[in-house]
């Protein structure tokens, strides 16, 4: 694309025209349509738990906090988790050849493996890769996103550098009898069907949702990559789960949430042509018990079992040739116990007891050829002990969070982390806050345990990456404008990078050191306007630099500035957006090339057909733009889907 930066400019003017709006006085509007990004109102009457581990309006988080409901998932159909958090600012997501396949994040130019996922509390960063299985994640299973930007150990213990993501599923809603069904085609001999209800009556919680999946898909890799095999890749992906919950007392309710997953796809490993499947399972358990022991004292026990497995199968079955089958498995127990004590309405206090269990099984390959041996990690298991405390105050109109946790980890010893952050409303619509935060990620089995193989050895050696975060924000809300603007810096030190044993050997193995520093420091601007009471605009532009501080090298698959932008339009009853995502060139992290910047046209449209059924329509990549995400592996092009919703 011709001069990116020229038009991301252009982007960033369009969004300070929406903040000159915000001195003018607008005609009062309806509720906020249900893309756009919220208003005081319902900001207020939105509740997170995710940025200070308890209950909260998300107008009164400290911090770049933001939610993604269920009405913005509908306007998805048929779309991955990775699809959803690229849409929000300060993060990008990058997919290995299609929704089947590895799919990654990064939040504020952290690597993927630097961001914590969670669901229903409970992190899915595996043990093997550190990375959380985001395509196993479908979206008819989730209620809303919660999304904390910037290291958040302190809360949450390793991993957190870059940010929190915390997957709320359906179903612990107090609400009455509700249903929903959505089928739908689409490009590439894509089919989606998805179902579910949930309610509550007389004490009891209860959700069952479930869906299927399928796509003959497009070709995962290109010609330039080793392992190209002709032919397209298709996938199949099913879930189910549901939340049964009892309130057997006034303040005492005991509740079982489960989460279950596959996805079956392919993808390519060379020559001969053979029909190579991977198949990803992604399984949740939390049992919980939420007991009210007096007007001060809430204690809320819970307990959460995770498995994410992940095989391969090639199509060589003879004992005799090179059989590429293998597999990674991850065992999580996460065992939590919070006391939530609210001292007056404006003064709380959280002190909090965590154990986590991880064990990894998998089939290894040493390389060898053309039988190789089996061999398996040297270690397979550790613990960590964690405490922590978090402190949230407020005197009129200044507020303050303080947070502080020691992690006790059986091979590397304690960790503390801490927090703190500071927030004064200047007016009714202005509020500037100010923050400082450590974080830390652990090293996965495999950059520890690999074992030797002619091309990557894992280092017991290494020690733990960290990182010192500080941010100042400024908010500005009404019931028709919003506007923000965060600037932040990360240093990581300690960061693990692989390098070759002999560097003067060109054959020699790799392995990951203690070695690197990293320095990350951004600014985001977001902003959105509603013109009188059918038409919004939102958007946001991220400027960042994130570099290699030994080298001074731009870090790999970060893109320096990133704009997005939408209208949301109402006509009658027709309801259509438009989206434009542009981001400027980034260094590939296999070759070192540069990927050159692209733009990317979004449009979703819906209709309603009856009172409780529409239509929806949605058209990706509607100029048939060739991008490149990761050199070798293919982006999907021009592509439609159109589904039927029905909900009561």
């Amino acid at each position: 694309m011709s001069n990116p930066i020229f038009r991301l400019s252009a982007g960033a003017a369009a969004l300070a025209a929406c903040a000159h709006v915000f001195a003018q006085n607008t005609p009062s509007a309806p509720p906020v349509l249900e893309s756009a990004p919220q208003g005081p109102s319902s900001q207020m009457s939105t509740i997170v738990v995710t940025p200070a581990r308890t209950a909260e309006p998300l107008s009164e988080t400290l911090g770049d906090n933001s939610v993604i409901s269920r009405e913005t998932l509908d306007t998805l159909p048929n779309g991955t988790l990775g699809d959803v958090l690229e849409r929000q600012h300060a993060i990008s997501s990058i997919n290995y050849g299609g929704p089947q396949t590895v799919n990654t994040i990064n939040i504020r130019g952290t690597n993927s493996n630097q961001s914590l996922v969670l669901i229903d509390g409970i992190r899915v960063n595996n043990g093997t890769t550190g990375l959380p299985s985001l395509s196993a994640i479908a979206l008819n299973s989730i209620e809303r996103v919660e999304i904390v930007r910037g290291a958040s150990s302190s809360l949450y213990g390793a991993d957190a550098i870059g940010g929190v993501v915390n997957i709320i599923t359906r179903g612990e809603q107090d609400r009455p009898f509700s249903a929903y069904v959505n089928a739908g085609v689409g490009t590439y001999a894509t089919t989606q069907y998805d179902a579910g209800f949930s309610g509550a009556s007389n004490g009891w919680v209860y959700s069952l949702y479930g869906g299927y999946g399928q796509s003959s898909g497009f070709n995962t890799t290109t010609p330039s990559n080793y392992y190209f095999t002709p032919g397209n890749d298709s996938y199949y992906r099913s879930n189910a789960g549901g939340t049964l919950g009892y309130t057997w007392k006034e303040g005492q309710t005991l509740t079982f949430q489960t989460f279950q997953s596959r996805v079956n796809g392919g993808y390519d490993i060379g020559l001969p042509t053979f029909s190579d499947r991977s198949i990803q399972t992604l399984s949740t358990n939390i049992l919980t018990s939420r007991n009210v022991i007096n007007e001060m004292w809430t204690s809320t026990l819970s307990a959460g079992l995770t498995s994410d497995n992940y095989r391969t199968y090639g199509a060589a079955s003879d004992s005799s040739a090179w059989d590429p089958s293998q597999y990674f498995k991850t065992n999580q127990g996460q065992y939590t116990w919070q006391n939530d004590l609210k001292f007056s309405s404006t003064q709380q206090f959280s002190l909090a007891f965590e154990r986590l269990d991880q064990n990894v099984d998998g089939k290894l390959s040493d390389g060898s050829y053309p039988t190789p041996n089996i061999v398996n990690y040297q270690q397979t298991s550790r613990y960590t002990n964690s405490v922590m405390g978090v402190y949230r105050g407020s005197w009129g109109d200044q507020s303050v969070q303080a947070s502080v946790r020691d992690d006790n980890n059986s091979q590397y010893g304690n960790f503390v982390t801490g927090s703190l952050a500071y927030g004064l409303a200047l007016d009714k619509e202005w509020k500037a806050t100010v923050g400082a935060n450590t974080g830390f990620r652990a090293p996965n089995f495999n950059e520890l345990y690999w074992p030797v193989t002619p091309y990557y050895m894992g280092n017991a050696q290494l020690q733990p990456e960290t990182s010192r975060n500080i941010e100042a924000g400024l908010k500005y809300a009404t019931e028709q404008s919003q506007f923000g603007l965060t600037a932040y810096r990360n240093e990581i030190t300690n960061l693990i990078i692989s390098q070759p044993v002999s560097p003067y050997d060109p054959f020699s193995v790799y392995a990951p050191y203690n070695i690197g520093k990293a320095v990350i420091q951004g600014v985001t601007l977001t902003g959105s306007q509603r013109f009188g009471k059918n038409t919004t605009v939102r958007g946001s532009v991220d400027f960042m630099d994130p570099r290699n501080a030994d080298t001074g090298k731009l870090l790999p698959q970060r893109a320096q500035q990133v704009l997005k932008m939408a209208v949301d339009q109402s006509i009658g009853q027709f309801r259509v957006t438009g989206e434009w995502l542009l981001t400027s060139y980034r260094m590939d992290s296999m070759t070192g090339q540069t990927l050159g910047g692209y733009g990317l046209l979004n449009l979703y449209g819906s209709y309603p057909i009856t009172s409780s059924a529409e239509i929806q329509v949605r058209w990706n990549n509607v100029l048939g733009k060739t991008y490149t995400l990761v050199e070798g592996y293919n982006t999907p092009g021009s592509n439609v889907f159109v589904n039927v919703a029905w909900r009561m």
